[in-house]
């Protein structure tokens, strides 16, 4: 399994950190100094997941010569889905006219984009489908509480969109290694919206359809299982760190960055970082980090490459791919 082409997509509005200044009880030294952050992108009003992954979409179809009718199937990992339901997957396929293709959603929070680039794999491994989209996109914006200086200036909105295809003597994604701790859900998460904690006037005032983070607890099982994932991928491919020209972590704060690449070994120029312009933007963060690295030249053709994954759940996971 290739891919043939990525893509990606972030809004036009930049927020800074001098513009939270003057929202929360912060400062950009602060910031910067705990995160790495200089600012991020917001969606405009009226602007939803579903428009964000449409843009990716298009780009990556465009790179990999694509069309939308030539499309089987979508798969849209995303945390803050325009709807329950119907998928925002479904609303994708809509909107990019993909009437022949089958769209589902899966939710791995900030995991998603490798999860759902494991998914879209055995689809196109087995023949079942020859060109699969996969799809990570998040409007953060619209859970994060703007009176919480903690985790507000963390998250930004975006999309990152890759095409899986077969392609002769093309070896593509190598190996993928995933992991979960549902014990630990609630150091992340979002209490209210769903059936164990419907919408009601208390959950609203209560502030629960919010995201909620503990971030000490986070930072340390954040690294600890990026790295393990990392090295069992590499591992599972007799790879060193030394043979991986880019390594694409998840965008959650410079801190966890710097920690997961000394860990591993890497250098920092292997490392590719891009969340000072864009903060966490959840599932799309190693699809928007791959596009520009591809697009900047760090990636070239037979390069290795490891995307390496935390999120909510908590969830994690690694993936090796020969570009």
């Amino acid at each position: 399994m290739s891919i043939t082409g990525v893509g990606s997509h972030v809004p036009s509005r930049v927020l800074s950190n001098a513009d939270l200044e003057r929202m929360v009880d912060t400062s950009d030294e602060w910031i910067r100094t705990r995160t790495g952050i200089r600012e991020r992108r917001i969606a405009a009003e009226g602007e939803a997941t579903s428009d964000l992954a449409v843009e990716a979409a298009r780009k990556a179809m465009a790179a990999a010569g694509v069309t939308a009718d030539q499309i089987d199937l979508i798969i849209v990992a995303t945390i803050t889905p325009d709807h329950l339901f119907p998928s925002t997957a479904c609303l994708v396929q809509h909107k990019l006219g993909a009437s022949r293709a089958a769209a589902f959603d899966i939710e791995a929070a900030c995991s998603g984009f490798v999860y759902a680039l494991e998914v879209g794999s055995h689809f196109v491994q087995s023949h079942t489908y020859d060109t699969v989209l996969v799809i990570g996109a998040e409007k953060m914006s619209s859970v994060v509480d703007w009176t919480d200086r903690n985790t507000c200036v963390l998250f930004g909105d975006g999309a990152g969109a890759a095409i899986l295809q077969n392609r002769p003597s093309a070896h593509g994604l190598l190996t993928t290694c995933l992991g979960s701790d549902g014990g630990k859900a609630g150091l992340l998460e979002m209490q209210g919206g769903g059936s164990a904690c419907p919408a009601t006037a208390d959950t609203v005032s209560r502030r629960l359809h919010f995201l909620r983070m503990d971030g000490k607890e986070t930072f340390k099982n954040a690294v600890n299982a990026m790295v393990s994932a990392a090295n069992e991928a590499l591992d599972r491919c007799g790879l060193e760190i030394g043979q991986i020209r880019c390594v694409i972590p998840h965008q959650a704060n410079q801190r966890i960055l710097t920690a997961v690449g000394e860990r591993l070994g890497a250098t920092p120029e292997q490392v590719f970082v891009n969340v000072d312009r864009y903060g966490n933007t959840s599932a799309a963060s190693v699809g928007i980090a791959l596009d520009e690295a591809v697009r900047e030249g760090r990636i070239t053709r037979g390069d290795l490459v490891l995307l390496v994954v935390f999120g909510a759940g908590l969830t994690w996971g690694a993936a090796v791919i020969e570009w």
